[in-house]
């Protein structure tokens, strides 16, 4: 849906069911959705490391839905000058909590950490009987670019 010229306040969800092949299909969706919006992966004028960091955090959010929330219902992306709001919808009400991890060289558990070190912010909240897990990408004004995080 677009809400204003020249591609600000856009908004694009996509229904999910399952888990089975979710974490791909969800990153293929947002790759379209910034390429639309004139982000992309490739070529030196391209905010890649802005994508690519997108990219790695809804995998992040989509795999936690996957693993501790029986998958994902919803993803939504919303863009707005300067900013990219990510959101995913499950069905479990319990919001997340990073695990105690005492090896960081071991699998697993670093989800809400790559949150807290690429997102501007992150939060979750209720949402029927789930919950919708958010975060935010901070993003200039020209070509969407990365600014400084306050």
């Amino acid at each position: 849906m677009t809400t204003g010229p020249g591609g600000h306040g856009q908004t694009r969800r996509l229904a999910l069911f399952g888990t089975k092949g979710v974490v791909s299909r969800c990153r293929d969706f947002t790759e379209q959705a910034l390429a639309d919006w004139g982000w992309t992966a490739a070529g030196p004028e391209g905010p890649s490391d802005v994508v690519e960091d997108v990219l790695l955090l809804v995998s992040e959010l989509v795999t936690n839905a996957c693993l501790h929330a029986g998958g994902p219902q919803e993803l939504v992306l919303s863009r707005s000058a300067g900013w990219l709001r990510v959101e995913v919808a499950d069905a479990d009400p319990r919001r997340p909590r990073r695990k105690v991890q005492n090896d960081l060289s071991r699998p697993g558990g670093h989800g809400l950490l790559i949150m807290e070190r690429l997102a501007h912010s992150w939060g979750s909240e209720p949402r029927g009987t789930g919950k919708v897990v958010w975060l935010e990408v901070r993003l200039s004004p020209a070509r969407g670019q990365r600014t400084s995080r306050p």
